[in-house]
This record gives structure tokens, sequence and C-alpha cells, in this order.
């Protein structure tokens, strides 16, 4: 069993009710748990705002982080981190952590996307679906644990790598287009998308049929709807699709793509980001 500070927290709490002081305490603690007892001069009690900044924090990094990683990468429990999410930050998760309360102009604005989306491609039977490309961002780490359907119950929760890199990939209903990771950077910025990420991609669809028509589908990143990237879809005659805010659910790479290729490298150690990245690229010719 792993401990965390809630779990010392009790132990000191029963300890206080028994009426030990505080060196008995720590004398206990130290003849139980040995290295794992925390320091006498340690601070147990939580700061509420010190959780909610580092939940903050990791979910920002990768929308898609769940419950259990988050147990296992700040070790705090689950109502901490279920309080943190849900009434301090005010988010859900659909396929990733997305903002809890839309207002009505953003429900109506996705309302309405929908509807206009689904007239123009003929609720799904149109050609022209095989012209559309859709690219996300996303971090590959080098170890990502089992969850819950994948390992056993008895498994050590084990926290995903400090080691990881970020990767762009772009799909259409066909296929996998490209993956292309971040090498000397970790933020995603207009510069990167339009000078070395688009190009790419834009040759690849364009090397049987330099004609080909391309529909770009993306969230609303900055890097997506920066103007320089507007441009340079323009003179590149790409037309861009708009997206609803705060709608993941609708967008293939975060509902289906990544989550479904990531679930088969979880457990594997990969002795690199670059080597991580090889076997994301490796399981798309397994679909």
């Amino acid at each position: 069993m792993e401990l965390n500070r809630e779990h010392f927290r009790a132990i000191i709490y029963y300890n206080f009710q028994r009426q030990l002081s505080q060196q008995e305490c720590l004398a206990e603690l130290l003849c139980g748990f040995d290295n794992e007892a925390p320091h006498q001069s340690t601070i147990l009690s939580d700061d509420p705002r010190e959780n909610v900044d580092a939940v903050r924090k990791l979910i920002i990094e990768d929308r898609h982080v769940t419950y259990r990683e988050i147990e296992a990468s700040l070790k705090i429990s689950k109502t901490s981190i279920q309080k943190s999410l849900h009434e301090e930050l005010g988010v859900r998760k659909v396929s990733r952590w997305i903002p809890h309360l839309l207002t009505e102009e953003q429900k109506a604005a996705s309302v309405n996307w929908c509807q206009k989306t689904l007239d123009r491609f003929n609720s799904g039977n149109s050609k022209n679906l095989y012209s559309i490309v859709s690219g996300d961002e996303s971090w590959i780490y080098c170890y990502e644990p089992e969850n819950k359907r994948q390992s056993a119950p008895t498994k050590v929760i084990r926290s995903r790598s400090v080691l990881k890199k970020m990767v762009a990939t772009l799909v259409s209903k066909a296929a996998h287009i490209a993956t292309i990771p971040l090498n000397e950077q970790i933020t995603v910025t207009a510069d990167w998308y339009t000078t070395i990420c688009l190009p790419k991609v834009i040759t690849e669809l364009r090397k049987i049929n330099p004609e080909r028509r391309i529909i770009l589908h993306q969230d609303n990143a900055s890097s997506h709807t920066a103007q320089k990237t507007r441009q340079y879809l323009t003179e590149e005659n790409v037309e861009l699709l708009d997206h609803p805010p705060y709608r993941p659910d609708v967008s293939p790479n975060d509902l289906f793509t990544f989550p479904k290729i990531k679930n088969r490298l979880r457990g594997q150690r990969f002795q690199s980001p670059e080597g991580a990245v090889d076997a994301f690229k490796n399981a798309w010719k397994k679909q």
C-alpha cells in the first residue's frame, strides 16, 4: 500500500486523541514507517489552494489526465481531487477536462455548429468527409500506467514518467496522415505550426493529387486560430472548418484517436521520448 499525506494525518490525529506528545508521535511514526515517515518539521495540514493549483497545472498540461494519474502524481486523496476539480475549478470530463459551466451563447453556438455541420455533410453520408483532416496535439510519455480496466486490482498505483514529448497528429477518415514531434520546444506556436507542421501535412496529402481539396478541422487553440495560421491556410487553399467552444467530443483526435492509440502503449516503458513517439507511430500501422 502506498501511503500519502491523508494516511499520516489520520495516524497523527489518532495519536493526538491518545494524548501523545509530538516527540512520542514522531517516534511511533519512525518505528512503524522508517524513511516513509514525515519529518518533524513537515506541515501535514493541506493547503487547499496549493492542491487546487497543482491539479490545475496537471489538467492544463494534459486535458486527458485521469483521477488515478492525478492521485499518483500529487499524493493526495480522491476526495481532495474531486473537490479541486469540481468545486474549485468547476470542470467536468467529456473526453478531456473542460469548463463545466458553459454560457448560453456557447451552448447556442455549439448547437448551431452541430446542425450546420450535419446539413453540410449530409448527416455523415457526404463524400466530402474524406476531405476533412483533423489535427491536434498531445503529450507522448515514456511510461503511462495501465488504467483500471487494464490492471489488476492489487497493482500498485504508479505515476506516469517525467520524460515526454509533444506531438501533433493529423488524421483523415481514410488514414493516419502524419505525427510530427516538437523537437526543440514544448509549446505549439503559430510559427512552428505554419513553417514545420502544416507544410509536411499538406505536402503528404498532395503527393498524389496536387489539386486535392483539404478541409482542416482543429480546436480553438491559439496556434490554430492565429492570424498567421489563417493566412497560411488561405495561401495554401486549405479550408478551415470552424470549431464550437469547449466541445472536445466533436474532435476525432480527442474522442477517439489519442485514447485508442495511447491505451495500446500503457504499461510499456520506453528508453527515450523519441522511442515512445516511434511506438506511437507504429501503433497506427497495426490499425
